[in-house]
């Protein structure tokens, strides 16, 4: 990977992270990496522009790439039959829901979370159950599986949103957790939605495990993934559903209207394949560092934000700052854009125990966060 890109040449870019806010303005908040495109993902879309290769996309080798990186990145053989396009997470999680629950069931999910899991189940006409994440023996974020368990018994609840590596906290789940999970879901009846669309950026000596090598395969369950967040490909919208069983896939194809599937980008779909075959070395020089800021940041912020509590992730570019120490309010990010000309994402819009926290993208340059942390600095 090439060293990632500084300040003044991300300014040209005209994606939402870099106009959303004015030029004074550090943006840290929505999930791009200020990085450059792998070049095998740059030379596979140059060659689809040189063949005016701009049609409405088909899944091509997708399945069988996805497949491929599945089984040599974590030992999950998923069949590509039971892979189906959609253009980004968020709609394979409402299509999902949709399909596989009733209409006003209940969805578990654990905030502080990604904000669309609250929209998209009141989109998809169901009701939102939250089971908050809470501090473990190390003091760290981490799932209640007792307070899970107790929410699948509800007769009302149909559905988990499992996010797993977790946004905003960056964790990632041991198969344990992952097992416990799937018999309170097999006992239920609860259909499991996993989010791992983080999954290809796990640290080195973090074991991610896919949620469907625990499920039984007749399991109601999907996970759904992606190559943009590993690859940095949110823009040309592709994203993958694996169904855990036959049955599954079945009703997955006679629900998921076909102009939902058609709304993938082709760009997505040759993008995808070129990183889950040639993209390998790219991702894993990003990941180490992306592992590298997140040791630095925490060097940071213990220097320079004192009484700002952040716990090292597990994997991805994302950092949950407990912000209460500066009393900064609810909603931290908003005196922080004012004050310091950073903009963060806000905790609160990640669930009521967000209150006080904010979420800060870390996908940059070492130069450019420290930039970022010693402007925060100035709120201490």
């Amino acid at each position: 990977m090439e060293e990632p890109l500084d300040v003044a040449q991300m300014r040209a870019r005209t994606s939402a992270k870099w106009r959303a806010f004015p030029p004074d303005v550090i943006p840290a908040w929505i999930a791009e990496m200020d990085v450059a495109l792998a070049e095998p993902i740059a030379a596979a879309l140059h060659d689809a522009v040189r063949r005016s290769d701009t049609g409405y996309r088909w899944p091509g080798d997708l399945p069988d790439a996805l497949a491929q990186f599945a089984s040599q990145r974590w030992g999950w053989q998923v069949d590509p039959q039971h892979v189906l396009l959609l253009p980004d997470v968020i709609t394979c999680m409402r299509q999902s829901i949709e399909a596989l629950t009733e209409p006003g069931a209940g969805i578990v999910i654990n905030p502080p979370v990604y904000p669309p899991f609250f929209s998209t189940i009141a989109q998809a006409g169901r009701r939102v159950v939250e089971v908050p994440l809470v501090a473990d023996a190390a003091g760290r974020l981490a799932l209640d599986l007792p307070g899970i368990e107790r929410a699948f018994a509800m007769p009302e609840v149909g559905g988990y949103l499992l996010c797993n590596p977790h946004n905003p906290t960056g964790a990632v789940l041991p198969r344990e957790a992952l097992e416990r999970i799937s018999h309170a879901a097999q006992a239920t009846g609860v259909v499991v939605i996993a989010d791992e669309i983080h999954a290809p950026l796990a640290y080195p000596g973090v074991q991610h495990v896919p949620y469907l090598t625990v499920a039984p395969p007749t399991a109601p369950a999907v996970s759904l993934l992606s190559a943009s967040k590993g690859w940095n490909l949110a823009g040309l919208k592709c994203a993958q559903v694996v169904a855990g069983s036959p049955a599954c896939m079945e009703r997955l194809q006679e629900r998921i209207p076909m102009e939902a599937q058609f709304t993938t980008g082709h760009f997505g779909v040759l993008a995808s394949i070129a990183a889950y075959r040639e993209g390998i070395d790219w991702l894993d020089a990003t990941v180490l560092d992306l592992q590298a800021n997140a040791r630095l940041l925490a060097g940071l912020i213990d220097r320079q934000l004192p009484g700002v509590r952040y716990q090292v992730p597990d994997a991805s570019y994302l950092a949950w700052l407990d912000l209460r120490a500066l009393g900064l309010g609810d909603d931290p990010s908003a005196v922080i854009l004012e004050q310091a000309r950073v903009a963060l994402s806000a905790g609160p819009t990640f669930g009521s125990p967000g209150e006080g926290f904010a979420r800060l993208n870390f996908g940059t340059s070492p130069q450019t966060l420290q930039a970022i942390v010693a402007r925060m600095s100035v709120l201490t």
